[in-house]
């Protein structure tokens, strides 16, 4: 697939914009040809009706795609990729598209032409879109390519995404971008002091691993950690067939701040880039972590597992210690981590825990402007205490079910070592096919994050 724009220069059909509001005036204002066929055909100008006008020729002379209203609008966001889809092969320029929108809908316009092919071919949208003016075409190009990467990582069933793929992928794009890469596997894990990662992933046929990715050299310095769980099966607390079954993405952290990642480096952001990926997988077998076991972390803090399920929590501690330890400017820590964080906010939000009050000003702000919404939860200290279970300094899995998003985040403030941090609760998947966004995998925060960068690091 391609994420282009079609050349500035090629011959494109006009594609007017036209809100509901607007169809009686716009089509008063056209030569009587074009009023009548649109009158005859009932262009309503509803979200996502389309019109191909033809001219006296009987070729294309130029397309009508509908804009509903405001109050329809703000149900939604990408609304011409609707019409994307609908519209024949060939070049688009709009017409009537208000200048705050452009950026947005041309990106959605962009990801369109995504579509999971690997196991079957798929007929993403052929239509092409000239990119409007004063839109940074390139910047949008860069961000619908990275989200393409976080869409194909978590669309991958864990048979051809496990821990080494999820290696050869961050491997495949540390050489696209002349990124360093160092990895840890197996029992090496032991050697180097990851001693929880190694518990989780260790009763996996592939070895569990941390990938640790790094690129630029001026700028401060960011840390993105995802969590890179590429099945979970609950281990031997083990899920019901029904929660097990979209557990390929449980890897959406890794996905999504590679995907992030590869943004940056595209872009050129002026910072210096360090990714980890704890990639394991979460099995059953006679080496398994138990219920029970007490688990010693990277950073000294022992852990009781009452949950062998909230492994992801684990896997990050080890990750957030290692990081905290190069005391970057800001740490960002992406997981598809908690049910409560669904339940709290829907597949929909990029639910966010930070102590910094400009960066959720500044992330909130971003949110709004890229259409990739984010909402602040809180780190509630007083709930400090739910996550101490007294045989041990943590419990990874605390009893009674309040607050479960919130005293997982405290958990992993835990091993942020006092690090400028915040932590996205992802869900990953898009449960429907709306516009631009397909039934599967898909980017959330990533492009929030791109956008508040020069805020939050001052750059």
């Amino acid at each position: 697939m391609s994420f282009e724009f079609a050349p500035a220069d090629a011959p494109a059909i006009p594609l007017h914009v036209i809100g509901q509001e607007e169809v009686e005036s716009w089509t008063g204002s056209q030569p009587e040809r074009v009023a009548g066929w649109v009158r005859a055909a009932g262009f309503s100008g509803a979200l996502g009706a389309t019109l191909l006008v033809p001219g006296e020729d009987g070729r294309i002379a130029m397309a009508l795609a509908g804009y509903g209203t405001e109050q329809a609008r703000a149900r939604g966001r990408f609304h011409l990729a609707g019409a994307a889809a609908a519209l024949p092969e060939g070049a688009y320029r709009l017409e009537g598209l208000p200048k705050e929108r452009a950026a947005e809908e041309a990106l959605g316009w962009l990801l369109t032409a995504y579509a999971f092919d690997r196991y079957r071919d798929q007929s993403p949208a052929k239509a092409r879109l000239v990119a409007p003016e004063g839109v940074d075409a390139a910047r949008l190009e860069a961000i619908a390519e990275g989200e393409g990467l976080t869409r194909d990582l978590i669309n991958t069933p864990a048979s051809d995404m496990g821990p080494e793929a999820l290696e050869a992928a961050c491997t495949g794009l540390a050489e696209a971008y002349g990124a360093e890469i160092d990895v840890v596997r197996g029992e090496d894990l032991l050697e180097q002091n990851f001693p929880m990662i190694h518990a989780v992933g260790r009763a996996a046929g592939q070895a569990p691993r941390l990938i640790d990715m790094r690129w630029g050299s001026e700028g401060p310095a960011l840390t993105l950690v995802g969590k890179g769980v590429c099945f979970d099966t609950g281990g031997l607390n083990l899920k019901p067939g029904a929660s097990m079954g979209l557990m390929k993405k449980d890897m959406g952290g890794a996905a999504t701040v590679l995907g992030l990642a590869r943004m940056i480096m595209a872009l050129g952001v002026p910072v210096k880039l360090r990714v980890l990926v704890p990639a394991v997988e979460n099995s059953v077998s006679a080496n398994a972590f138990r219920p029970g076991d007490i688990l010693t972390a990277r950073n000294g803090l022992t852990v009781e597992i009452n949950n062998t399920d909230a492994e992801g929590r684990l896997v990050l501690a080890d990750a957030l210690s290692f990081g905290a330890e190069d005391d970057p400017d800001l740490m960002i820590s992406m997981a598809t981590l908690t049910g409560a964080a669904r339940v709290a906010v829907g597949p929909d939000l990029a639910p966010y825990f930070t102590d910094d009050g400009d960066f959720a000003a500044t992330i909130d702000a971003a949110g709004a402007a890229v259409a990739d919404p984010v909402w602040r939860l809180p780190f509630h200290t007083p709930y400090e205490a739910l996550i101490e279970p007294g045989i041990a300094d943590l419990d990874n899995a605390p009893k009674g079910g309040f607050g479960g998003a919130i005293t997982a985040a405290l958990f992993l403030r835990r091993f942020a070592g006092g690090t400028r941090y915040a932590h996205f609760d992802i869900y990953g998947w898009s449960t429907g096919n709306g516009p631009a966004r397909p039934k599967g995998g898909v980017g959330m925060g990533a492009r929030a994050l791109l956008e508040a960068l020069p805020g939050i690091m001052k750059l």
